[in-house]
């Protein structure tokens, strides 16, 4: 089969390779339809995340046909249209029964592109079936719901519910990407009083505008801090939301930050950042850190399948899997290229 693998910091290529096999009686071989990048594979590919190793495949996200399944999956059948979770969870283990499947005391969590093989390929094994599987309602468009695979309940669950965003407040989103204007879309569903974001590509900008940003600050001088501090009146913001993954946005987060206020990091961070306590420790916020758990999946599905959410129009670009590098290379450039997500599709 194809596959899309990483061989370092810097290097991948499509290649020929093994098709998957069962290895668990809980597995299932999926048959990849659609998949996508996420700004976690281009941290990969700077050497930020030393766990993926030489020869992964990548890719955490999709959708897909089950073509074959493990003697302990009793959920589904082969045939059956599904969508992956970029979380692997076996359901039984202490952490899986408290809804923390992202540590997964069983070799789960976040696996797929990481420590096993992934889903920017023809087909995938997908471990745990029963509990990282998602059955797609008849009819239901597959491009919207490879949106539900990782970025919209990241965004939600690590960006909105971390936040404790609450109708009336002011939230700060640092960072108008995918995952970003994922945390845009479903902040809405609380009511804030204000939302504002933060980038500084033009393009994104508007792009959060359509999707509902009251206010977009484009932050050519760095200096978005004080044009929010302006903005509120020097109050701040109840909820700063970091969804870019560098010191530079995590020092806006503490600079708006109000009193009593909630920072909430989504980002994947390759440096150190620096906490700012001796102007923080006072000022009774909280600061949380989360990978997504996809408890939320089912919600999210719901919605969108009913219209209430409408996260294929972050689909900004289309490719097949043997255009694969040229996905990456647009995604990787998604200021010139005006890039938010892309759709990878298997034709076979």
């Amino acid at each position: 089969m194809k596959a899309l693998v990483y061989h370092g910091p810097g290097k991948r290529a499509l290649e020929n390779i093994p098709k998957p096999e069962i290895k668990a009686p809980t597995d299932a071989i999926v048959r990849i339809t659609k998949t996508t990048i996420c700004g976690t594979d281009l941290h990969i590919m700077k050497g930020d995340v030393p766990t993926v190793t030489e020869g992964r495949i990548l890719g955490h996200e999709g959708v897909g046909v089950i073509e074959q399944l493990g003697s302990n999956v009793s959920n589904f059948i082969v045939g059956d249209h599904v969508l992956i979770s970029c979380i692997s969870s076996c359901g039984r283990c202490v952490n899986c029964k408290n809804g923390m499947y992202s540590h997964c005391k069983n070799g789960g969590g976040w696996i797929l592109g990481n420590l096993i093989d992934g889903t920017q390929a023809e087909y995938v094994r997908t471990p745990f079936a029963d509990n990282s599987l998602y059955p797609i309602p008849d009819g239901a468009d597959e491009e919207a719901l490879v949106m539900l695979s990782d970025i919209l309940p990241t965004g939600f669950e690590c960006g909105v519910l971390n936040g404790q965003v609450k109708p009336g407040d002011t939230v700060a989103i640092i960072g108008a990407g995918p995952i970003g204007l994922a945390i845009l879309l479903t902040a809405q569903f609380y009511s804030p009083a204000a939302i504002i974001m933060v980038d500084n590509d033009d393009n994104r900008l508007e792009v959060a505008r359509k999707f509902g940003a009251t206010v977009v600050i484009h932050n050519d001088l760095g200096n978005a801090a004080d044009k929010i501090m302006a903005l509120t009146d020097n109050r701040g913001v109840d909820v700063a939301i970091e969804a870019i993954g560098i010191p530079a946005s995590f020092d806006i987060c503490q600079a708006i930050v109000t009193a009593g206020g909630h920072i909430a990091n989504v980002g994947v961070h390759g440096k150190p950042v620096q906490l700012n306590l001796n102007t923080l420790w006072a000022q009774n916020i909280t600061i949380t850190t989360r990978l997504v758990d996809t408890t939320t999946t089912p919600m999210l599905l719901k919605t969108v399948v009913s219209g209430k959410l409408q996260p294929k129009e972050l689909i900004t670009h289309h490719f097949t899997l043997d255009q694969v590098m040229q996905a990456y290379d647009t995604f990787g450039d998604a200021m010139k290229e005006q890039a938010l997500k892309v759709i990878i599709t298997n034709p076979g």
